[in-house]
């Protein structure tokens, strides 16, 4: 027997638990405003259209809006639909203003919307046949379908068979309809005829998505469930906006067995294979172990009413009792990633491109305040090799350390179904503050404000040499944490087959980045002859300390920026709050060195934690809605809805997806997309620029980068009419590649 899913997916982290909860006050404080979803009014209702002539030339549309529906402005067109007629141009009055998920910045109508065709021309005896199309949305989230009415009107004749002046009009409403208050009577000269108003059909009253698709599931054998959706009569289910997944690690859910779909012309999606009847799917899986065990199935799909509204995603769990049988993996024909095995070669190519995308990175901007550190450090070594040495070894340990452990990090968030990519950790505004107060603070001590490290010096000569040590060590884990926005041309690749490939491998990968980006300083400790070429110690090297510290304070700046860009004006005001703080304990700290008993440095410490507070406020802090790159003009910003709108009328689009702490992104944006050639270029193929912002955590973001196997931003998309997938660019594209992809040259 097949059994009835849960009520709804559990969310069993902590933050998640707090996301959902979040999510559904706002929902219900969207629909205690609006209207229930399981009273969706039919669209005739929703929106009760009624037509008149004014006059020989002129009609009257006019459409009674309820309350908590609307109409979009763009979406609103007439045309004529006979031989000799025309229908003139469609005047409509200005809308609302309004920001939506499918179409962007659009206007709309509540209430009331009466528009008017000027210039109509009527065919034999007077008669003009319309084509009245319009979409609209009920405030509960859910739209129509584009939906159409074809009107017959009589226009006014005189009696010598020429338009009357000033005839009155005649009045048109739907059938079984009474006329409209206020509307004028048949003019005498006016020779009526029936009409007929014909839509795409009465939707009737939407179903509540649990009855409108039923999902059932059980476990046919060992290691094979059998799922089954059953769309209710007059609604239908999609072939390929679907997803299966088992929650926690006793299984692994392969690539479910569709049956034959029929082939279906959507006024969403363009042409689609969906399902009007129960379809059932063999869903693969590998198991962990032989034993008996529950299991809990997710699943994610989505379907339509036939000329009807359109369901969001839905998404039930089901828990099934898995019978025992023997653990097994999943052959490379039923893996969900259907990846071919990793051949020796690949892996050592990999390897070696993880190298050269590290050491690119001693080239990026973001790097360079902490090679100046390292700079200071091998200059202050002077010709002592051994010295020479320990800094490269220790730099490199750290750099090592930080890297396995980023990469170990992101793979078990993978493993644990968090979707995320590289640099992830920068869209928290606590992490980037955090490195904003070590960028200041280091840059204080550059400065001379403080002496780094000068807490330990009355403690021993060997403990000094450890706490050198350890500077050395922390340099190298500061050089990740500001390289992980810098993703090279060569780190890109490597980093993407890194989290394709099994996790010894991965992490290995991991750490050949971090070997490029630390190889320089290894040549240094250890090339005798390049480590004599360093300039010899001297007074200069005060002067050149106080200097490097200015790119310690401009990286400061930049980041920021960024947390302004991440959680607004607030959230700057706390940190520079937080750095004057900081700065004064600082300064108190240098002080207490030479001050006799313990309050000058409880008091240093005091300050430095009260810091801390102001840096922790961040976390309670809104992100901010909206960003200024995707408020230009000829730009929209990113949604998968609008996409695939835009891709279902054949238009070609451009997809950025960028953030602000991505430096690459930033000169590319610099040195291309924000230039007259790039517009030129869009213009001359009629194509839309959409930006996704990845500053902030966006799930939506996050899964366009998966589908393209993209492990962070930049990533550049480019889509054509009638090619099912996109074209991604490089990540420093030329202007020639862009023209090249929206040509659709041969790649």
């Amino acid at each position: 027997m097949l059994l009835a899913p849960a009520e709804a997916p559990s969310c069993l982290p902590m933050p998640l638990l707090r996301t959902c909860l979040t999510l559904l006050l706002l929902l219900g404080a969207l629909r205690a405003q609006a209207i229930d979803e399981s009273q969706l009014l039919p669209i005739d209702e929703a929106f009760r259209f009624s037509a008149r002539a004014l006059d020989a030339e002129s009609v009257e549309l006019r459409w009674e809006i309820a309350e908590g529906y609307y109409l979009y402005q763009h979406r609103t067109s007439a045309q004529a639909d006979g031989e000799g007629m025309d229908a003139g141009e469609l005047v409509l009055p200005p809308g609302t203003p309004y920001t939506d998920d499918f179409f962007g910045d659009v206007e709309t109508y509540r209430i009331e919307l009466v528009g008017r065709l000027d210039g109509v021309r009527a065919g034999a005896e007077g008669r003009l046949d319309l084509r009245v199309r319009y979409q609209g949305c009920a405030d509960v989230g859910i739209c129509y379908p584009p939906h159409q009415q074809r009107v017959s009107l009589q226009l006014p004749v005189s009696a010598l068979g020429s338009p009357a002046p000033g005839g009155s009009a005649l009045p048109l409403a739907l059938p079984s309809q009474p006329l409209l208050p206020g509307s004028t009577p048949p003019s005498l000269l006016a020779t009526p005829v029936p009409f007929t108003v014909e839509g795409t059909g009465d939707p009737g009253q939407p179903l509540p998505e649990e009855q409108a698709f039923q999902f059932e599931a059980i476990a046919a054998a060992p290691d094979l469930l059998l799922l089954r959706i059953s769309p209710a009569r007059g609604y239908y289910l999609y072939r390929d906006r679907n997803s299966f997944r088992i929650v926690g690690d006793e299984a692994e859910a392969g690539r479910p067995r569709w049956p034959e779909g029929q082939a279906h012309r959507d006024e969403h999606f363009g042409e689609v294979l969906v399902y009007f009847d129960p379809v059932e799917i063999e869903l693969p899986i590998a198991r962990r172990s032989g034993a008996a065990t529950s299991i809990e199935v997710l699943a994610e799909f989505q379907g339509c009413q036939t000329d009807g509204i359109c369901y969001p995603p839905m998404f039930r769990s089901v828990q099934l009792q898995l019978p025992a049988g023997s653990a097994r993996e999943l052959p490379p024909e039923d893996r969900a990633d259907a990846r071919a095995p990793i051949s020796f070669t690949a892996a050592l190519l990999a390897l070696l491109g993880a190298v050269a995308g590290g050491l690119i990175l001693n080239l990026m901007p973001c790097v360079l305040p902490v090679l100046s550190l390292k700079a200071i450090g091998l200059a202050q070594s002077g010709e002592n090799a051994a010295k020479a040495r320990a800094h490269a070894l220790w730099y490199t340990l750290g750099v090592l350390a930080s890297f396995a452990a980023l990469g170990a990090l992101a793979l078990g968030l993978r493993a644990a179904g968090q979707a995320l990519g590289w640099g992830f950790q920068l869209q928290q505004p606590l992490f980037v503050g955090f490195v904003v107060y070590v960028m200041f603070a280091v840059g204080l001590a550059l400065s001379g404000v403080y002496t780094l490290g000068g807490g330990l010096a009355g403690m021993g000569q060997g403990l000094a040499q450890r706490g050198g040590a350890a500077g050395d060590f922390f340099t190298g884990v500061l050089a990740v944490v500001v390289a992980s926005p810098c993703t090279a041309p060569f780190m890109g690749p490597a980093l993407a087959f890194a989290f394709a490939a099994p996790p010894v491998l991965a992490i290995g990968l991991f750490l050949a980045l971090g070997l490029g980006l630390a190889l320089p300083f290894l040549l240094i400790g250890f090339v005798p002859a390049l480590a004599q070429r360093l300039p010899r110690p001297g007074a200069w090297m005060e002067t050149f300390k106080n200097v490097l510290a200015f790119p310690m304070y401009l990286t400061a700046v930049w980041l920021l920026w960024v947390v302004t860009r991440q959680r607004g004006a607030d959230a700057m005001a706390l940190v520079l709050i937080g750095l004057v703080v900081l700065g004064a304990g600082l300064w108190a700290f240098e002080r207490a060195r030479y001050a006799q008993g313990a309050r000058a440095r409880v008091l240093a410490w005091l300050l430095i934690g009260a810091s801390l507070l102001p840096l922790a406020a961040l976390h309670w802090l809104p992100a901010q809605a909206q960003r200024a790159a995707v408020q230009a003009e000829g730009v929209e910003a990113y949604s998968a809805a609008r996409l695939a709108a835009l891709r279902g009328e054949g238009r070609t689009v451009f997809v950025n997806m960028t953030a602000d702490w991505c430096v690459t992104c930033k000169a590319n944006e610099a040195r291309l997309f924000n230039t007259g050639g790039f517009r030129s270029a869009l213009d001359a193929h009629e194509a839309v620029y959409m930006v996704g912002d990845w500053t902030d955590v966006d799930p939506a973001i996050t899964a366009f980068l998966e589908q393209h196997r993209a492990v962070g931003v930049p990533l550049y998309v480019v889509f054509r009419p009638g090619e099912v997938e996109g074209r991604v660019l490089p990540i420093v594209p030329t202007l020639a590649a862009v023209e090249a992809a929206l040509r659709g040259d041969p790649r």
